[in-house]
């Protein structure tokens, strides 16, 4: 027996599925990650087919059946276009991105309504231009990995509990996390951490206002994160939105 579902959901991806349809990989609030098939979307006829597009903020209503992989989008309706992040390549490579990162890691229909809403937030800060772009991803990235379990501490020591300070050297290493500068003296195996880069994690993680960071310390700090991730989980490939929108 099917349920009648109504929620809010951002588009993650859609697929072309026989002739007139399409299969379509949403993010809802009342029930996580989800796939659904969208019967006639391509039709010329089809009122919502313009709608069904990735990045879109939808209310939709879809019959839900437990033991069905692929459910059944009966409706939907416009919240948000995003019209902002669509007619700005920087703005759109980081939203995609985040939006592969929902796709790519997370499980289907693992409710989380926290993480629904730390997307819809942040697409609409990309969107009012509240900050570049890059920011506001870096941002996203540091609360989706401690969302997923992976959070990166920035406080203390993961060796010796020692509190990090902001203006002496710190290392890290995937597994133990960020050490402090008497630990990275000590140890081998940890790569240093420029104080710009660690700076501008700080901001990230605490929501601080960043005044101004080099576009190579962005750079830094986004690849350093996905090799965290990609150490943490093995099947992570990296984000290949920044590939596309170079």
């Amino acid at each position: 027996m099917s349920a009648i579902i109504k929620t809010e959901a951002v588009v993650l991806s859609k697929l072309n599925y026989g002739d007139t349809s399409s299969i379509v990989s949403l993010y809802t609030e009342s029930d996580g990650k989800i796939s659904a098939i969208v019967k006639g979307v391509r039709s010329s006829k089809s009122k919502i087919g313009k709608i069904i597009e990735p990045l879109n903020h939808l209310q939709i209503i879809f019959y839900k059946k437990n033991t069905r992989d692929v459910q059944i989008l009966s409706n939907a309706d416009l919240i948000s276009y995003f019209v902002n992040i669509k007619e700005d390549l920087d703005a759109t490579k980081y939203s995609f991105a985040i939006i592969e990162l929902i796709k790519n890691l997370t499980a289907e229909h693992e409710e989380n309504p926290k993480l629904f809403r730390g997307i819809v937030k942040i697409l609409n800060m990309i969107n009012d231009k509240k900050e570049p772009p890059a920011y506001l991803f870096g941002r996203f990235f540091v609360f989706f990995l401690s969302e997923l379990g992976y959070d990166l501490a920035i406080d203390k020591c993961g060796i010796c509990g020692k509190q990090i300070t902001s203006n002496s050297a710190v290392g890290i290493n995937f597994q133990v996390g960020l050490i402090c500068s008497d630990c990275l003296k000590s140890h081998s195996g940890f790569e240093t951490v420029a104080t710009e880069l660690f700076n501008y994690l700080i901001c990230l993680k605490t929501n601080k206002k960043i005044i101004s960071v080099k576009p190579k310390t962005v750079e830094d700090l986004n690849n350093l994160l996905e090799r965290y991730l990609k150490y943490h989980v093995a099947d992570f490939k990296g984000i290949q939105s920044f590939q596309i929108y170079k």
